[in-house]
């Protein structure tokens, strides 16, 4: 009998690892997600597509291990972020050396102009917040996670987004209530 280190992981639709189900599964549910989060963060369809190819390769040869993460998809989310930030540093190289344009980024079907227009003026941190919590649908706990903060750096850099984008869109923001507890 082979040792549970040799043990061969189907991820197919048959395998159903503990807590996510089959990576087919998981990535049906997670990608539309991931997509709109990447392209919030990054302003570029295209590279927010790259982007969470990118991610998914990397989820779908580790998964036997991210399957097992209580949030993988922070964790596929922070790959796609890492992809991101390497694209823009080449991209930054190239566009000095070769003076190309970059068209205005486009937003996901789902959001108004006015919201994107509201969302992309945030600062980087506070749209990384909303795309975790709000378009991959994770906890206050899992966004401090995937940003690599204390959970309640993640609540106040949420509750300051949500505000920023309230006094944006011209909206009373006596509603915000969320509270880390709620996670």
């Amino acid at each position: 009998m082979a040792a549970d280190s040799d043990r061969v992981v189907d991820i197919g639709i048959g395998a159903v690892p503990p807590a996510h189900g089959s990576f087919e599964t998981w990535y049906r549910a997670t990608h539309p997600r991931l997509l709109a989060s990447l392209t919030l963060m990054s302003g570029d369809i295209e590279a927010a597509r790259d982007a969470t190819a990118e991610a998914f390769i990397r989820a779908l040869e580790r998964w036997p291990r991210v399957c097992r993460l209580d949030a993988p998809a922070a964790w596929v989310h922070r790959v796609g972020v890492n992809v991101l930030r390497s694209w823009h540093r080449r991209q930054v190289v190239e566009e000095r050396l070769l003076g190309r344009y970059r068209p205005e980024p486009a937003p996901p079907s789902q959001l108004s102009p006015e919201v994107w227009d509201a969302l992309v003026a945030l600062p980087a941190r506070q749209r990384e917040a909303i795309a975790l919590r709000y378009l991959l649908d994770l906890t206050q706990a899992d966004v401090a996670a995937a940003m690599g903060v204390a959970p309640g750096t993640a609540a106040a850099t949420l509750h300051a987004a949500r505000r920023n984008l309230a006094d944006r869109l011209g909206l009373d923001d006596t509603d915000d209530v969320e509270v880390a507890s709620r996670d």
